[in-house]
């Protein structure tokens, strides 16, 4: 597997398997953070559970209101917040170098999609 960057409007995320700590990449426009695989995978699979969440709870709420909902692990933290429909992702990393990024509402779609077909490939 040759190293893959995926990127949208206000968002990329790549993996590159050939590297020996540093194998995921997750940014913005102007900004990106190297990850480890773990740190990477964790970060998928915490995207993909506050996507669930967001959805679960759309059907509670009423249509102007918007909702915070946050996760964590012993790698990372991460937080959406808007609508269940449209939100903006922050995340902080605990762990080594550590670090913190955020995407607005207009970045998370294709972020979230393309996260989860990184590995795919």
């Amino acid at each position: 597997m040759e190293r893959l960057i995926k990127s949208g409007v206000g968002w990329r995320i790549g993996w590159n398997p050939n590297t020996t700590e540093f194998k995921g990449l997750v940014g913005g426009d102007d900004w990106a953070i190297e990850l480890t695989e773990a740190e990477l995978n964790e970060f998928c699979r915490l995207l993909a559970q506050l996507a669930e969440s967001m959805s679960q709870i759309a059907a509670e709420l009423m249509d102007e209101e918007k909702i915070a909902c946050e996760t964590e692990s012993d790698l990372l933290w991460m937080e959406v917040e808007g609508y269940p429909h449209a939100y903006s992702l922050r995340f902080i990393l605990h762990t080594g170098r550590r670090g913190e990024g955020s995407w607005n509402e207009a970045a998370v779609p294709g972020l979230m999609q393309a996260a989860q077909m990184l590995k795919v490939f």
